[in-house]
């Protein structure tokens, strides 16, 4: 496919997970940054708005060709079919797998069971205007996460990443969202398995650059 993708996002955000996949693919992209986290509070960013009304990040416009410019958003959709489009890179099992079910099974429940509370937790004024009850959004919303990160950690078997020994982009679903709250020294407590494969993809050679520039290592970023 000729031409290159354009990633609508920004660094430490869910397109990081997009980017880095297409880090690994070599493929050809650029990042149109949105402005909606420039400031404390969420912000408009009316260029976002016009790609994706639902105003989230990631979203991936195809390359110019036979698909047209098509417009991709929802971080699993887009990281299945680029793993799918390619799949001498190895990024995710094919349906001849045996891993196929656990691999479609465990990017479903990432992403609605714990990304999802991102979108109460980024601005809990969307749901309630008592600061008292955005509060406690916010508290019990880390304990789902936690929660649900523990609930995965007992369902899988990693080898050197989550469905065995190879990487696949859910390794870099767990790794970029394991970063967020409640954060990885609490990720680690609940997740112990899991731990592991984050911290081998948070090593990988082919991503320190692109880590370094999207989502660093700053100090206390693990909580």
């Amino acid at each position: 496919m000729a031409g290159e993708y354009i990633v609508h996002g920004a660094a430490g955000t869910g397109s990081v997970m997009v980017e880095a996949a297409l880090t690994l693919l070599d493929l050809p992209y650029r990042v149109v940054e949105t402005s909606m986290f420039a400031g404390a509070a969420l912000t408009r960013d009316p260029a976002l708005e016009a790609v994706n009304p639902m105003r989230q990040v990631p979203a991936l416009v195809l390359p110019r060709g036979d698909l047209g410019g098509e417009l991709m958003t929802e971080s699993s959709a887009i990281l299945i079919w680029l793993a799918d489009d390619h799949p001498e890179a190895r990024l995710a099992p094919t349906m001849a797998s045996a891993q196929r079910p656990a691999f479609l099974r465990w990017m479903a429940f990432t992403s609605a069971a714990i990304y999802s509370l991102f979108w109460i937790r980024d601005d809990p004024s969307r749901l309630t205007s008592h600061k008292e009850a955005q509060d406690e959004i916010k508290a019990r919303t880390a304990e789902r996460i936690a929660e649900c990160w523990g609930i995965m950690d007992r369902g899988v078997d990693p080898g050197r990443y989550v469905l065995g020994d190879e990487l696949t982009v859910l390794d870099l679903v767990v790794t970029v969202m394991s970063r967020w709250t409640p954060r990885r020294r609490r990720f680690y407590e609940v997740a112990p398995k899991l731990s592991d494969v984050v911290r081998r993809v948070d090593a990988e050679p082919r991503l320190q650059a692109f880590w370094a520039a999207r989502f660093p290592f700053e100090a206390g970023w693990e909580g």
